[in-house]
C-alpha cells in the first residue's frame, strides 16, 4: 500500500473521530497540532487505525509514536 492511500484512510479516520472534515495529515501532524487530542482520541485513533488497516499495536508502539509519519511507517511496517 502507497502512502497517498495510507494518508486518505487516515485522513477518514481522525475527520470521524475528530468530527472535523477539514483535517488533512501531514507526516509532521501531532496532538500538539489538534486540540481535541487527548488520550481518549489516541485510544479511539489506534483502534480505528487497527481495524482499518488489519493490524495489531501494541501499548508501546502506540504510545512512542509521535506524529503521523510515524504512525504510518508501522502501519506500513506491520502490513508487510
Amino acid at each position: 500500500m502507497e502512502n497517498t492511500e495510507i494518508y486518505e484512510k487516515l485522513d477518514d479516520i481522525f475527520q470521524d473521530v475528530f468530527d472535523d472534515e477539514t483535517i488533512k495529515l501531514e507526516p509532521s501532524t501531532s496532538s500538539a497540532d489538534i486540540e481535541e487530542w487527548d488520550s481518549l482520541a489516541q485510544i479511539s485513533i489506534i483502534v480505528a487505525v487497527q481495524d482499518e488497516f488489519g493490524i495489531t499495536m501494541n501499548v508501546n508502539e502506540a504510545t512512542n509514536l509521535h506524529n503521523v509519519g510515524e504512525m504510518v511507517d508501522l502501519i506500513k511496517e506491520k502490513m508487510q
